[in-house]
């Protein structure tokens, strides 16, 4: 037996392949196929199931190409219903794969069609759940992203806790839990970074297991959650209608764009000029109102939260030799549009003479004498960061909602800002300045410098001990 977690840091997400006797199924598969089609040939497996554990809405799911590619039959949780050919499961209904059956517990909550799968070994001993977005390391999914349903968020939370006790509970401690997602996702308030544990600890350490009432698991839950990300609806429908195929995408986003085409598109006013190099070489020199989303970050994520439509044109400024990767990772979240790359990169923008842009930034010891001087600092980390430790004179102003406050800023207001390292940071003075907001001044190393000076430690309110 063959199981094998499959993690991508950039969505916090974990994919599964199970095989044996020459039989695979794979679970929550990313959009990409061909890792997936790499492990059947080098296992020698037939792909026989593709399982879904709901219409999931922070990531595009391979499934439609996977299954295209391979003959693989979709198998979902009860109540789904799809555009595409796939199966529909009922409550404890079992498959085999090559004499291992995965077994399918329904459990709604996160959303009506949530199901975790309980795999049992050849004599039939549970060995593994998969949990999709009901049961997390350290949490539960949030239950506010069921599509269409005239349920509440409430409504879904109560029926989160009845499967959690009746499903998820009542199996054996020594059980390995496999979820969805781990910390970083946006599918749950408090997750774990670790992407595994036994269900016995979990049962003593997620307070969602624990001995709470129902009506105090619904208030737990629904607390601060924050609105989901503008794209998570979009992918949701994707999952559950169908997308266009991934090569085809891949093949139109891989053509090479000259700097003379590129200033076409620039004028034509019709396409997003995307750079994903690094926050420093963005720093150093970029095209005017282009906007910056690094690869080397949660890419995928601030594309959907930021990049209001789907179907945006988008040109990429990339690291030579990743425009690929970027094509790749922005499909993950839906947006298949990318219609080519600045060949080249920027150096070939710079060295035809064209007007680049820079963003200004000081050091943390700079920034200090800024600081005392009144110039208003904007931090664009998460509202619990923020609380947990801040400057005392800094505005919160996540950049998940910078759509929201950037009109309330002044164009002629100089503004010094930093995120927790220089990522969103810079992602936020991009779209700024894309909006011209020029004034703006990025704090190099972020909260993360600024908390390592003497200087500023009696300026820093912290809820928690600093390291």
């Amino acid at each position: 037996m063959k199981v094998k977690q499959l993690y991508t840091n950039c969505l916090a997400q974990g994919a599964y392949y199970i095989s044996r006797n020459g039989e695979a199924a794979i679970i929550d598969p990313l959009r990409e196929t061909k890792p997936y089609l790499n492990l059947l040939e080098q296992n020698g497996d037939k792909l026989k199931y593709i399982f879904e554990t709901h219409f999931h809405a922070d990531f595009v799911s391979g499934h439609v190409d996977l299954a295209r590619a391979t003959g693989a039959q979709i198998i979902f949780g009860p109540n789904a219903q799809t555009q595409y050919e796939s199966y529909s499961a009922q409550d404890d209904e079992e498959f085999n794969v090559g004499g291992l059956t995965l077994r399918v517990l329904h459990t709604p909550g996160h959303t009506l069609e949530s199901s975790t799968f309980l795999l049992l070994d050849e004599t039939r001993k549970p060995m593994y759940i998969f949990t999709g977005d009901t049961l997390f390391i350290g949490d539960v999914g949030r239950p506010d992203l069921a599509i269409k349903s005239d349920l509440t968020q409430d409504d879904l939370a109560g029926m989160l806790y009845t499967s959690l006790r009746k499903k998820i509970m009542t199996l054996p401690d020594d059980i390995i839990v496999y979820p969805a997602h781990g910390a970083g996702s946006a599918c749950g308030k408090n997750m774990s970074k670790d992407s595994w544990d036994t269900l016995g600890n979990q049962k003593k350490v997620n307070y969602a297991l624990g001995d709470i009432s129902k009506e105090q698991f619904i208030k737990e839950l629904t607390e601060g959650i924050l609105p989901a990300p503008q794209y998570f609806e979009k992918n949701a429908a994707l999952n559950k209608y169908g997308y266009e195929n991934y090569s085809e995408v891949l093949q139109k986003g891989v053509k090479a764009v000259s700097v003379k085409e590129l200033e076409q598109h620039i004028k034509d006013k019709n396409t997003l000029v995307l750079d994903v190099r690094k926050p420093e070489e963005f720093a150093a020199g970029h095209i005017p109102n282009s906007q910056f989303i690094g690869l080397d970050g949660q890419f995928a994520p601030w594309v959907g939260t930021l990049i209001k439509e789907l179907d945006t044109k988008i040109i990429l400024i990339a690291p030579l030799g990743r425009e690929e990767e970027a094509v790749m990772r922005l499909s993950r979240v839906g947006y298949d549009n990318c219609i080519g790359y600045l060949e080249g990169g920027f150096d070939s923008w710079k060295n035809s003479g064209k007007k680049t842009g820079i963003v200004s930034s000081i050091s943390a010891s700079e920034f200090h004498e800024a600081y005392l001087k009144g110039t208003t600092t904007l931090d664009v980390r998460k509202p619990g960061e923020f609380d947990l430790a801040h400057l005392r004179n800094a505005e919160t102003k996540p950049l998940d909602f910078i759509f929201d406050w950037m009109k309330t800023l002044d164009k002629s207001k100089p503004y010094m800002m930093h995120c927790a390292g220089g990522y969103r940071s810079m992602i936020a003075i991009s779209f700024l300045k894309s909006q011209g907001y020029q004034s703006v001044t990025d704090v190099q190393g972020g909260f993360g410098m600024i908390n390592k000076l003497p200087e500023f430690q009696n300026e820093i309110i912290a809820e928690v001990i600093k390291a």
